[in-house]
């Protein structure tokens, strides 16, 4: 057994084994909370700033409940995503790897608040780094727009990369610096694997981007007698004479009659007399 292994057992009675239903249920709470009209969520958002000059640390990890800010139908279908998701990572790595993976994803995102203390850190992009990485370990699952429209999830994990890419180059500060915390969080779990992908796809677009290449030089259609091609001859009829061995390419005009080509040749028999009429 490796180190880390007996570390990562040593750890395991130390994860949390429903830290997916935890962070959801919180979540409600704090929801129904503000929708009794209690407002909660301005006791434990994170804003950097109360932590520093009001010592307010639970901010630190409370933030972790703020709900959706959206009508119910939409938050109950994003915690059902999340909880799928969630168990689904849970279940693959093991209680610890996804603990750790949400809490690297906790300490970025922090961490990265401090950078705009007076604005409040949202937690949306921890779920969004969940979301890419279910994404990159199931890319066909399908999710049904609507409850009607089915889509395989790798395309919306695309359309999510080139959102992020949006919001990088034309959002706020502090979109910008979650937007980062989310990416450090799902490179650092699978930057080797992403990396080696699109290895092989590159590879494999040049071993087509070759063979398109080798294809046009090398035309399929070429008369054996006098060379013409369908490139060079586009208006030309060509045809394939089966009898020919190997199976022989013809144009229009030597197709018929031609002499059928043979691998070997035609071995002499012994018994017939020669041509000249001569004695042996």
């Amino acid at each position: 057994m490796s180190r880390w292994n007996r570390v990562e057992r040593a750890l395991e009675a130390w994860a949390f084994p429903h830290l997916t239903l935890l962070l959801i249920a919180g979540q409600l709470l704090v929801y129904l909370l503000e929708a009794a009209h209690l407002p909660a969520i301005r006791a434990i958002e994170l804003v950097p700033a109360r932590v520093l000059d009001g010592g307010e640390v639970w901010r630190l990890v409370t933030f972790l409940m703020t709900p959706p800010q959206c009508n119910p139908f939409f938050a109950f279908f994003g915690w059902y995503l999340f909880f799928i998701m969630g168990n689904a990572l849970n279940a693959h790595w093991g209680a610890l790897r996804y603990n750790l993976f949400i809490l690297l994803g906790w300490l970025l995102t922090a961490g990265m608040a401090f950078a705009v203390p007076h604005q409040s850190a949202p937690n949306l992009f921890i779920g969004g780094s969940v979301f890419l990485a279910f994404a990159w370990m199931y890319p066909d699952f399908e999710i049904y727009i609507l409850f009607i429209l089915p889509l395989k999830i790798k395309w919306l994990a695309l359309l999510t990369w080139v959102l992020y890419g949006w919001t990088l180059l034309f959002g706020t500060m502090l979109e910008r610096l979650m937007i980062l915390a989310s990416m450090g969080n799902v490179l650092m779990f699978f930057g080797r694997d992403m990396f080696w992908a699109i290895r092989r796809g590159q590879r494999r677009v040049g071993v087509k981007v070759r063979s398109a290449v080798a294809e046009k030089e090398d035309p399929k259609h070429c008369c054996v007698v006098c060379g013409r091609t369908l490139q060079s001859h586009p208006e030309m009829e060509f045809r394939y004479c089966r009898t020919c061995v190997p199976t022989a390419c013809y144009c229009r005009e030597h197709l018929n009659p031609h002499v059928h080509r043979s691998l070997a040749p035609a071995k002499k028999n012994p018994k017939m007399p020669p041509r000249d009429g001569g004695s042996g």
